[in-house]
């Protein structure tokens, strides 16, 4: 350990505190809140709030002069861990048991989340007779788990495809995982189905996405805007800065972005948990941990790498060697064709020629006709493709004479290394296209066998097929010109 080390690990970590209010909120009123009840609830059941809790209930619960919520929409973000989902569970029971709501739903993108949320609930119920004498049955059915309190009071677990259908106005609703809603499906079953509520008001809790988190980051932009459109939505977030770093210039760890981001720390998150993760990938701490926004989560490509490899568009020489590569996405929805040829020194050009897209299913017939034409124009050597996403369009062209080669398995993890090092090491070459460059940022890494890794297709959000296509098409740019690759002296 070097004295800079031992410097950083002898910090006064028993005095750091997190930040107690948000960084990013919406605007706060002086209207009356419902939030002391809430507040006093907790108390009741031996639930000590933090400050930051306690902000968020009271800012959160403000109503109007009729009775109804200030807020409709109530986002909160931060890191994991700070005691989010205490806050949701205090929120639902409070609604059952308080202010006698009729039917509230809960959602998160995976339902085990959910479920565990439902678990502490109960668990909690049947510590406190005085609120066990109030349930008139719990139902433990996989996927709608409800609690049904006399009166006509419910709370309701629903998975995250189907989570407000056929059930009739509920009056509050609860989304966890915001990040990882990537279409507008779930949102719009739960919210929508608020519309003939009395008194409406939606929860999401979520830490920090990606480019992906359609529902998060529209909520969040409507929450920026907010000061000067008069939009009721309610938004507490505690993030760092988003050109905050992990670590100082000095080698220290940056306390004040994570203070910020972790208001529990100091009370529920000793600092040494943090020291732990720092040396994590960079964009899981940082969506993770300091709440900031990154292009992809668990990125196989560096961005930074990735715009060194831009170059003016190189038209591709017809004579040239040429190789394709070809990716349909798992859902048949979208493919992709790239090429690519070598260029002076050991650099090579890569180019994304042709994208398909249908709301169905892709025609692998027109696929090839489409193909057809590059091959004729260029000298392709062959066509490289996946067996488990393109077979039906390689089907089509191997009989009319072009050549395709399948690249599943062990090659395929070779070609996506190669990839990988080709840009790192800026031997790639693009044009810049964007379609190309999202895809291929949107990429994420799977580990593959021992050591290796590969794109994963369904892990990376998104569709992801020009990112694979070129990969594929790499894997036979890099091949060396002659079996002896480095000469010895």
């Amino acid at each position: 350990m070097t004295e800079k080390e031992a410097i950083v690990l002898k910090l006064p970590q028993s005095s750091l505190g997190g930040v107690q209010t948000p960084r990013i909120c919406s605007k706060l009123t002086d209207l009356p809140s419902k939030g002391q009840e809430m507040i006093d609830f907790a108390e009741s059941l031996s639930i000590k709030l933090m400050d930051w809790q306690k902000f968020v209930a009271i800012h959160g619960h403000k109503i109007k002069e009729d009775g109804r919520w200030a807020h409709s929409e109530v986002g909160l973000c931060l890191s994991r861990q700070n005691g989010k989902s205490t806050l949701m569970m205090l929120r639902i029971l409070t609604g059952m048991f308080v202010w006698g709501e009729g039917l509230q739903l809960a959602s998160a993108h995976r339902l085990t989340t959910s479920l565990e949320t439902f678990r502490q609930i109960v668990g909690l119920i049947e510590t406190h007779p005085e609120l066990e004498k109030e349930v008139k049955k719990i139902r433990w059915q996989h996927g709608a788990e409800e609690i049904e309190l006399f009166g006509n009071r419910r709370f309701v677990v629903k998975a995250a495809n189907n989570a407000a259908r056929g059930l009739s106005k509920p009056e509050t609703i609860h989304m966890d995982e915001l990040r990882e809603y990537k279409d507008e499906d779930a949102w719009s079953s739960m919210r929508y189905s608020m519309m003939s509520a009395k008194n409406p008001q939606v929860w999401i809790y979520s830490s920090a996405g990606d480019q992906h988190s359609i529902i998060l980051n529209k909520l969040r932009e409507r929450a920026l805007a907010s000061a000067t459109t008069n939009d009721p939505i309610g938004w507490f977030e505690w993030s760092a800065k988003p050109d905050a770093p992990i670590t100082l210039p000095s080698g220290e760890i940056n306390w004040s972005a994570f203070a910020q981001a972790n208001p529990s720390l100091g009370i529920t998150i000793h600092p040494d948990n943090i020291l732990a993760a720092i040396n994590d990938p960079p964009d899981i701490v940082r969506t993770e941990i300091l709440t900031q926004w990154v292009d992809t989560i668990n990125s196989a490509i560096d961005p930074q790498k990735w715009n060194l490899c831009q170059t003016d568009p190189i038209p591709l020489d017809p004579d040239k060697e040429t190789w394709f590569g070809l990716d349909l996405s798992p859902d048949r929805k979208f493919a992709a064709l790239t090429a690519t040829q070598k260029l002076p020194g050991e650099k090579f050009n890569l180019v994304l020629l042709h994208t398909w897209s249908n709301d169905y299913s892709i025609n692998d017939l027109a696929v090839a006709n489409d193909i057809a034409p590059y091959v004729r124009k260029y000298n392709v050597q062959t066509i490289a493709y996946s067996a488990r996403t393109a077979q039906a369009v390689a089907s089509r062209l191997i009989p009319a004479g072009f050549s395709c080669t399948n690249m599943d398995g062990a090659i395929y993890a070779e070609s996506c290394d190669r990839w990988l090092g080709a840009i790192n090491s800026h031997r790639l070459q693009h044009g810049g296209n964007e379609e190309l460059t999202q895809q291929t940022l949107s990429a994420a890494k799977l580990p593959y066998g021992d050591g290796s890794w590969i794109i994963g297709r369904r892990a990376s959000r998104v569709a992801v097929c020009a990112a694979v296509a070129s990969a594929l098409a790499t894997y036979f740019a890099t091949q060396p010109e002659t079996e002896v690759d480095i000469q010895i002296a």
